[in-house]
């Protein structure tokens, strides 16, 4: 089990990607991914992420009206994205644990400069046939090796000129499927660690209330300031990620 300061903080952890997934959409795997893994390692951090993952994106999925239009159009997409983060899960656990986390600190600086330089994925229009299977796999094999789904899953959901609520619920539902398949593979390997696990469930509980204090104040904020605040953060914490990550690999 952790020692107790830890498990504090990893609650704090959990408060703070909770609020920002309330007001922007996104933001919980992502801050708590970059804030744990350098305290923990990207494995352990990974399967604490695990349960506050699953039960916020259920809530987004299942919260807009949209699931079924969304399920319907983002089918494909999904099941490509199930399969290959159950398929790279499997990858996760023989990796070197530093390489996989400097892998995730270029996941979350791609992520960043997307927005900095405005990057988009072009509207997909005709080509969504054959785009939503070959994105929904890119993003599953970051999502099993790395633990987050932002690249290009987000830019590609994005692209489809979704309004803003449908985008929230669009997220929410991928997130959940990504979220199934990572827990399953890990599952069916045998390296869930009990004790981790009965943190993850209890860390649902300040990623709730997070997510419930990010939405409440969700119009009440300037939402451009905040994202230009986040991904400064992002930016700072994938490069202090890279940075650890390839001291301890060396």
């Amino acid at each position: 089990m952790l020692p107790v300061e830890l498990i504090i903080y990893v609650a704090f952890v959990y408060i703070l990607a909770g609020f920002v997934k309330g007001v922007v959409g996104v933001g919980l795997p992502t801050i708590s991914l970059a804030l744990l893994a350098i305290v923990l390692g990207l494995k352990e951090a990974i399967l604490i992420l695990l349960v506050p993952s699953l039960i916020t994106n259920l809530v987004q999925a299942l919260t807009g009206g949209r699931l079924y239009e969304l399920t319907k159009r983002l089918w494909i997409f999904l099941l490509s994205l199930c399969l290959l983060t159950w398929f790279s899960a499997g990858v996760l656990i023989i990796a070197d644990s530093n390489l996989l986390t400097i892998g995730l600190g270029v996941v979350l600086l791609l992520y960043c400069a997307s927005y900095f330089f405005k990057i988009k994925i072009p509207v997909p229009g005709k080509k969504e046939k054959w785009l939503s299977p070959l994105m929904g796999a890119l993003t599953g094999v970051s999502t099993g090796l790395t633990g987050t789904f932002v690249v290009p899953g987000t830019l590609y959901l994005q692209s489809m000129q979704l309004n803003q609520h449908t985008l929230v619920q669009s997220m929410g539902l991928s997130g959940s499927i990504a979220t199934i398949s990572l827990g399953v593979s890990l599952g069916e390997r045998g390296v869930l660690n009990h004790d981790l696990i009965i943190i993850s469930c209890a860390m649902t509980i300040p990623a709730l209330i997070g997510m419930a204090l990010g939405t409440k104040v969700r119009s009440k904020i300037d939402e451009g300031l905040f994202r230009r605040l986040f991904f400064v953060s992002l930016s700072a914490i994938g490069i202090w990620i890279i940075t650890s990550a390839s001291i301890n690999l060396n």
